[in-house]
């Protein structure tokens, strides 16, 4: 059992890391009380986006292509989340019907530019992020083997965000007006914040972060663009609900989303899960959602204000 956990926890780690840094993007949306359920339309556009971008450099600037391929999927998925921005804010329009929209432009239009430059509508990158064990920590007993040993760069690298994340939404003057503005707006404005700016900025960083989940996907388990995420924004916007709309709540609830994933996937080579029908596993950790906001429904922890349109001066 222990040979095949330490086998399985790579993977699961691997697999949450896409799942939290989304779901922490979704967080800082509708902690400023903007539903964004755009989440797989924006990891689409990060995707996309570095895999153009790493297809391109990589002959050219092997070292620095991935990198930058990072970068400018934050960059094309914060230009993107305008439009959800613009259409929820400005105009006061349904933000489930915005959110949708964005989910079905980002895969046709990310779809349709693929075709044109490659014909199939796939862009393969030549190499992603290479597995490493961190010196000496590898070492440690028990953690050294699940945690620290074959583990990605950018694994360390959205862990760093997820710190600064909790560190900007609660210690932070930004951060207490982006939850005034999600609990109070109109509080807020009285109190002379700009709501429509927090809310901007709010959903762009939400844009910035479900791009460098689809980036993040593409150089460390898909290899290639291929116009789907295959529903991991949905399943970080279910990360987001089930860990209360906390940073630490999230961190678990995607961790224990990977981890089922990854079981999963390898029920068949376990003799005490072949038995168990792969959809099972699969479906299990959204039912345990369903089951958990039932449970804590009248407790739950959502932002007061989420979902409803601001208008200045008005209470």
């Amino acid at each position: 059992m222990w040979l095949l956990l330490t086998q399985i926890f790579p993977y699961a780690i691997a697999f949450t890391i896409p799942l939290l840094i989304t779901s922490l993007g979704g967080l800082f949306s509708e902690r400023s009380g903007v539903v964004n359920i755009g989440l797989e339309g924006l990891m689409v556009v990060g995707m996309f986006a570095s895999a153009v971008t790493i297809s391109t450099l990589q002959p050219i600037l092997p070292e620095g292509a991935i990198w930058i391929g990072l970068l400018s999927a934050m960059v094309f998925g914060a230009l993107f989340s305008l439009l959800h921005a613009f259409a929820s804010i400005n105009l006061n329009a349904d933000q489930v019907i915005s959110g949708t929209a964005i989910n079905m432009i980002a895969g046709a239009l990310t779809v349709f530019i693929a075709r044109t430059m490659t014909g199939s509508g796939n862009i393969r990158i030549t190499s992603g992020f290479s597995r490493m064990s961190i010196p000496v920590l590898h070492k440690i007993p028990i953690i050294g083997k699940l945690f620290f040993t074959q583990t990605y760069i950018s694994t360390w690298l959205v862990l760093l965000i997820l710190l600064l994340s909790w560190l900007v939404i609660y210690k932070t003057a930004f951060g207490l007006r982006l939850r005034s503005c999600g609990e109070h707006p109109h509080a807020a404005d009285a109190a002379g914040v700009n709501v429509y700016f927090i809310r901007y900025m709010s959903v762009m960083i939400s844009g910035a972060f479900a791009g460098l989940g689809g980036a993040v996907l593409l150089v460390t388990i898909a290899g290639e663009f291929s116009g789907s995420v295959a529903g991991l924004g949905f399943l970080s916007l279910a990360a987001l609900i089930f860990g209360q709309w906390k940073p630490l709540g999230i961190l678990g609830a995607t961790f224990f989303f990977g981890f089922s994933a990854t079981l999963a996937n390898v029920s068949q080579a376990v003799p005490a899960l072949a038995v168990i029908p792969g959809i099972i596993l699969k479906i299990f950790p959204y039912v345990v959602t369903l089951i958990a906001l039932v449970i804590f429904s009248k407790s739950s922890q959502a932002p007061r204000a989420v979902g409803e349109p601001f208008e200045h001066g008005k209470r």
